[in-house]
């Protein structure tokens, strides 16, 4: 069986001790997660595990000819082969035993030294050989490559080329192809997709050796790992059970902990008041300098609890006001070389207060969507139509190249942020890793990773009705995603995001985008549903397409088209049944309300419709869309209008007047009442509309 035990280890940077008489002990069947605050030392211990930092004190003890694989957050770079050469490179160590076998071979075929010594060796290596999957590294390394997402196409692409998470990965696949005894993976999900973190999945789960990992994705660690080491102000403690038993466990323990860190606080807090009132007084000066000694005692046994205990919820400010139609799109259609589209044609409708997540994987045209909704690409053909009053804030990883200066985050973060959030700034910087003196750093000093915090941060601060997220969580600890995931949840206005983060995906989605290459299917549910719908179609792929439609035609989950089948609802906006879909895509087990056929979309039908008929349709559908374009334009003026009065009624001369005031107020009450009346319009318009697409 093999080990890799720690015994005492100590570690301290300056006066602050990292690790304090750490023991560990990693074995053949361990499948182990590390976790602790940010800051707490996991990275360093894991280096310390691998042999690349050495301890102050503590021993390190390996068993003899046990392999361990290590890879780092970040920073591995390949160049000069093949990303199938580079693969090969992981199994150097089968070379080096193959050359071993060949050597002793050698000294057996001349009769040197003792026979039966050489040939128990010899065979023992042969044995080694064999069961680390050697002789089969090709297909390992196909296998493992393709798992975490390379094409058969890339395997004779230089590793140059590789872009930096791509990097990662191929140190990734290099370190799961030498199957290790012991496996260290700190953050290795940091640049995978869902499918391939689901492989991953899988791969660990299979795993026969010993691994430890440090990850932010709690899902990913509840999957994979059956016990918890915290490291926690220099101290490792070890729990059973997945990474939500250890959270559950942990908050019971640290019950007493927060109840003396509180009485800890207010006595800080009354002995600092005493010093800092009477410290300068000659009366009371011996009376302060025996509060600084006891205030000295209590800071060096200072309670520290974790950032993640440490409650932080904030609220975004108040969502403008919106209709009931936040997007449409009719026919977008997307190419960068102009030869594959990456989006063809696709339809969709988004209504407020939805929370869609585009699924796909890498290269889907995922990204390219929400840029082209964003209005950061225009360069593709079709229509775009915003509902009234939409006000869209986006967020990408490109946001960090427009943070640039000398100032410091707070200056940077203050000048931007509304007057009434201000004082909880503080925190909400501390949900966002910016805590202590952190908040003083300059910008120009700042990592990638820092500055994408800061412009997701400064986002959330703005007053939008649709935000659109383009991986908000790649740079957030857990407790940061928990404060991201509970505002959005609470966030009055629609979300369309994109997540590799499966917890937040499913904690967050309500409707399901599907893109794949010609293809965008409408999943009305979260995330579970639609993992559950395609596990139901690998079971029986006649479900494939039934009940969501093609590329064209993918609209609103929640909106029943036309006399919309099954169990779908017929009227706009109502909540979906057990699957009703969109406009020229039916529900499940429903039918559209324009083709009456199941998951083919509106094509089908105008297929058999004469010309005439097909004329007169596109008619009657050219009309409907004025009459949906008239009544939003109405929204839109009705809503400019209603703001002006309430500006208006702002102004001193006119609350200070009752009857000026009054007949504001009246004309605010009649434009209130003509919006309902609109909105209504619209909603018949709309519900017209859609059974005509």
């Amino acid at each position: 069986m093999a080990f890799i035990q720690f015994s005492q280890v100590n570690l301290a940077f300056g006066d602050r001790d990292i690790l304090k008489n750490v023991s560990v002990n990693l074995q053949t069947g361990t499948k182990a997660a590390l976790t602790g605050a940010n800051g707490a030392g996991k990275s360093t211990l894991i280096k310390i595990m691998a042999g690349l930092v050495e301890p102050d004190s503590g021993s390190r003890v390996m068993e003899k000819g046990a392999r361990l694989a290590y890879l780092p957050q970040s920073g591995l770079t390949h160049a000069g082969s093949t990303l199938i050469e580079e693969a090969d490179k992981a199994f150097d160590y089968g070379y080096k035993m193959q050359e071993e076998i060949d050597a002793l071979g050698e000294k057996l075929s001349k009769g040197e030294g003792n026979t039966d010594v050489l040939l128990e060796k010899q065979a023992a290596l042969i044995s080694a050989l064999e069961e680390s999957g050697w002789h089969r590294r090709r297909a390992l390394a196909e296998s493992v490559l393709l798992g975490l997402g390379f094409s058969r196409d890339d395997f004779n692409r230089d590793t140059k080329e590789f872009s930096g998470g791509w990097q990662m990965r191929i140190a990734l696949a290099k370190a799961l192809m030498q199957n290790p005894d012991i496996l260290l993976l700190d953050e290795p999900t940091n640049y995978l997709d869902i499918e391939a973190r689901s492989w991953l999945e899988e791969f660990l789960g299979n795993f026969k050796g010993a691994f430890l990992l440090v990850s932010h994705d709690r899902y990913f660690l509840d999957v994979t790992i059956n016990e918890v080491y915290e490291l926690f102000g220099g101290d490792l403690k070890r729990y059973k059970g997945n990474f939500t038993h250890y959270e559950q466990v942990r908050q019971v323990e640290l019950k007493t902990l927060i109840a003396e860190y509180e009485k800890q606080q207010e006595e800080i807090a009354k002995l600092e008041d005493f010093i800092r009132r009477f410290g300068v007084q000659a009366t009371k000066a011996a009376q302060a300098q025996e509060r600084q000694k006891q205030l000295d005692k209590i800071l060096e046994k200072k309670i520290e609890i974790p950032e993640s205990l440490k409650k932080i919820h904030f609220t975004f400010p108040p969502a403008p006001h919106s209709g009931k139609l936040v997007l449409r799109l009719n026919g977008i259609t997307k190419s960068y070389d102009g030869k594959r589209n990456v989006l063809d044609n696709l339809d969709l409708t988004v209504e407020n207060g939805e929370r869609l997540v585009v699924a796909g994987r890498n290269g889907a045209g995922k990204s390219t969507l929400l840029r082209i909704l964003s209005g950061e690409d225009s360069s593709f053909s079709g229509e775009i139509i915003p509902g009234a009053g939409v006000k869209i804030g986006y967020f990408s990883q490109d946001n960090a190249e427009t943070i640039k200066g000398s100032e410091s985050i707070l200056d940077y973060v203050e000048a931007r942020a509304p007057f009434d959030l201000i004082p909880k700034l503080r925190d909400m910087m501390g949900a966002f890793l910016f805590r202590g003196d952190d908040v003083y750093k300059s910008l120009d000093v700042l990592s990638g990773g820092e500055k994408s915090r800061i412009a997701l941060l400064l986002l959330l601060l703005s007053p939008n009705n649709l935000l659109i997220l383009d991986e908000p969580t790649n740079h957030l600890d857990m407790h940061s995603k928990d404060v991201l995931l509970d505002a959005l949840k609470d966030f009055g206005g629609t979300v369309i995001f994109v997540s590799h983060d499966r917890g937040f995906i499913e904690g967050l989605s309500t409707r399901v985008l599907e893109l794949t290459p010609g293809r965008a299917r409408n999943f009305p549910g979260n995330y579970t549903y639609y993992l559950e719908r395609l596990k139901a179609e690998e079971e029986n792929p006649e479900l494939r397409g039934e009940g969501f439609g093609s590329l064209s035609g993918v609209s609103s989950a929640s909106s029943g088209a036309g006399a919309s089948g099954g169990n779908g609802k017929n009227a706009a906006g109502a909540g979906s049944g057990s699957g009703s879909a969109s406009a020229g895509a039916s529900g499940a087990g429903g039918s559209s309300g324009a083709s009456g056929s199941s998951g083919t979309g509106g094509a089908g039908q105008s297929n058999k419709l004469s010309w005439e008929e097909q004329k007169k349709a596109e008619a009657e559908r050219r009309k409907a869309e004025k009459e949906v374009a008239r009544i939003e334009k109405a929204i839109s003026d009705l809503e400019e209008e209603k703001k002006a009065l309430g500006e208006k009624m702002a102004l001193p001369e006119i609350y200070s007047n009752g009857e000026k005031a009054k007949e504001v107020q009246r004309k605010i009450d009649e434009t209130e009442e003509k919006l309902l009346a609109l909105n209504e319009e619209w909603e018949k318009a709309a519900l017209i509309l859609e059974g005509l697409n």
